[in-house]
């Protein structure tokens, strides 16, 4: 698709054309779900559980209280963190459904709707 404004070198991001690419969708999503979740929950655990340790090290102590505050942050980071990489896998997915239902509602229109249908 080109704009009649647009000028010959086509669009500025390298592509004149417009393209939905599902698979690239798909396989991003599927990082997401297989990589990318399972190893920040991992990371998150593992450090959550090294300042627990380290809290109860330092009980009695100022330490602890500050330790403990980082903590608390840390596991409010990851979750915002897990929250955003499941809301991103989600969008992936439903953008491709999307473009497909989008690609199947053209097709019909033309379909249906065209002057030129049985010439």
């Amino acid at each position: 698709m080109r704009l009649n404004s647009a000028d010959a070198g086509g669009a500025p991001w390298g592509d004149a054309d417009v393209a939905s690419t599902p698979g690239q969708k798909k396989a991003a999503a599927n990082t997401i779900e297989t990589e990318l979740e399972p190893d920040t929950r991992k990371a998150g655990n593992w450090a959550d559980d090294a300042s627990g340790k380290a809290v109860t090290g330092f009980d009695g102590w100022d330490t602890a209280a500050g330790l403990k505050k980082v903590r608390e942050t840390w596991e409010s980071q990851v979750k915002t963190l897990m929250g955003r990489l499941s809301a991103e896998k989600g969008a992936l997915r439903g953008a491709g459904g999307l473009f497909a239902q989008n690609d199947l509602a053209t097709e019909s229109a033309f379909k249906n709707g065209s002057k030129l249908n049985g010439l």
